[in-house]
């Protein structure tokens, strides 16, 4: 392979990429490329000969000089790019030949990280995974080894070359919109239930890849050069920095992702341990950009998690609304907590001793307070709120009155006098003037569309819950400490921690975490048990 000289002008005389490379590594960083499979169209026109790097020389092998059009396999392109690359025949001599080579002369030029393309998933060529990952064993010089794309993967496939790699794409491109963020939890969820993060691989690990992160300046995701010519890969330390992510000539925007999804994305993809890949131009990074990125309490829980800690599914508690008449609405009291502050608290009716959860209370706004008139129906009816310190209030998120036998997630918005927001706690139940319905508390796993909780455990001790809500609205979401310590086998249930996006000081933490998460985002706690 030759660099274009008209791009890479340092390339000319045959020196390749080297110079390059050594201009990255005198930076403290590293240098990677982004390559195809097998063997170019252009190759295989020129009919070129095939180096033997033993000998310095064109290959032989029964008695002839083997060349581009004896290897190369012209009915398996790449599906994508037909027009580009071709798969090599893996079983002659002569097709290994050609990708000892090849290999060869990126780790010649000072290559430390390489992304094979359009060989895995739904383009899976196991056999060149298994002849590149040989050579690269034999190699002097170490090099990451990363396979793309991954649409379609699967964990069954994924134990087939897990062992030969050191990272793999999971999923197809992942650009900046909420319906690429949130398809990843599940395929998240799979792949770490298969037990394949962290895994025994090339020379050291291997890591599913849930792709790059597209935050800060970036291009179009339809005018990306189907050529992957733009995505010169450097890993600096944690994270891969990848210039541009698309093409040079833009157009170029911001991501489209609000800071809250942005938060989501890049405490998933440390949660499950995915290579932290940044597909934004380092040269225009922002402030808010560099903020997610940066994060002590997310790099901790990505780099020092134990190699073999399964991530748990929490079971998490949600505010929903049901029929007055269902058993489960009976449970709401009035009680005087700490500071004197009045509140409304849910018992579970079969084990009063599981910590309540609470909203605190307050008669609903006056006419001076709120935007419509107080009015005197409204008296003795309430408002509820996160904290006693905000005025995001509880209410039902329907446009419209639910019938009995629908149930609908509630939300927290802004404290208005309207009758979404307006409840009634008699006998038990906390119903909803605007639609006739109770609160209860559900309690959901994980698997659940809406919400997701995971927890991890780090070498020194540390425990990370993190909570993620998909829903379209503010959502109140707790989890025991009983429930955190008995799923990591710990011994001691007094815990103390942080929130890590919001620098929120836990303190000594008594029953239960309780937050409530903006739509489309997550809190990340990091917990200290003894």
């Amino acid at each position: 392979m030759v660099p274009d000289p008209g791009r890479w002008p340092s390339s000319q005389g045959g020196k390749g990429f080297s110079e390059v490379a050594g201009k990255v590594h005198s930076m403290g960083l590293k240098f990677g490329i982004h390559v195809m499979r097998g063997l170019s169209l252009q190759a295989f026109n020129a009919n070129t000969l095939i180096l033997d790097t033993t000998t310095g020389k064109a290959y032989e092998e029964a008695g002839r000089q083997w060349r581009a059009q004896d290897i190369g396999i012209k009915e398996r392109t790449c599906a994508w790019m037909k027009n580009g690359f071709m798969s090599v025949n893996t079983k002659l001599g002569a097709g290994r030949a050609f990708l000892r080579s090849l290999y060869q002369q990126y780790a010649d030029w000072g290559v430390d990280f390489v992304k094979l393309d359009c060989v895995f998933g739904d383009d899976l060529d196991l056999d060149e995974i298994i002849v590149v990952s040989e050579v690269l064993n034999e190699l002097s010089r170490p090099i990451i080894y990363s396979l793309s794309p991954g649409t379609n993967a699967k964990p069954i496939i994924a134990k087939e070359v897990s062992g030969l790699v050191n990272m793999y794409r999971v999923t197809g491109d992942d650009w900046d919109t909420w319906e690429d963020v949130s398809a990843h939890f599940n395929v998240a969820r799979d792949f770490t239930a298969a037990n394949l993060v962290g895994v025994k691989g090339l020379k050291g690990k291997s890591w599913p890849d849930l792709d790059m992160l597209p935050l800060g300046w970036l291009t179009e995701a339809e005018l990306c050069s189907p050529l992957g010519q733009n995505k010169e890969e450097n890993p600096a330390r944690n994270i891969i920095l990848r210039f541009g992510a698309g093409s040079n000539d833009g157009p170029h925007r911001y991501c489209r992702l609000n800071l809250n999804e942005q938060r989501t994305q890049v405490t998933l993809w440390s949660m499950v341990r995915s290579p932290l890949i940044f597909g934004g131009d380092m040269r225009k990074l922002d402030d808010a950009t560099f903020s997610s990125l940066s994060s002590s309490g997310k790099h901790s829980l990505s780099n020092h998690t134990e190699d073999k800690e399964k991530i748990n599914v929490l079971e998490t508690r949600v505010l929903a609304l049901r029929s007055c008449k269902d058993v489960k609405a009976n449970g709401w009291s009035t009680k005087v907590l700490d500071n004197n502050v009045e509140k409304v608290c849910w018992e579970e009716n079969s084990n009063k001793r599981k910590a309540p959860f609470c909203l605190n209370k307050r008669e609903a706004l006056s006419a001076s307070e709120g935007e419509m008139v107080y009015q005197h129906q409204n008296l003795g009816r309430l408002h509820l709120l996160v904290t006693e310190r905000t005025e995001l209030c509880f209410g039902a998120s329907s446009n419209r009155k639910l019938t009995a036998n629908e149930i609908s997630r509630s939300s927290f918005s802004r404290c208005r006098s309207h009758a979404k927001q307006m409840w009634e706690n008699y006998n038990g139940t906390l119903m909803n003037s605007y639609s006739g319905l109770c609160a209860i508390m559900d309690f959901v796993r994980a698997s659940s569309g809406g919400i997701r909780s995971w927890l991890a455990t780090g070498r020194r001790g540390d425990i990370y819950l993190a909570f993620f809500n998909l829903n379209n609205q503010v959502t109140k979401m707790s989890a025991k400490i009983s429930d955190i310590t008995n799923a990591i086998h710990a011994t001691s249930s007094k815990c103390s921690g942080t929130e890590v996006w919001s620098g929120t000081n836990l303190g000594a933490i008594k029953d239960s975490i309780s937050m409530s998460v903006n739509a489309h985002g997550c809190a990340l706690f990091v917990l200290n048990c003894t």
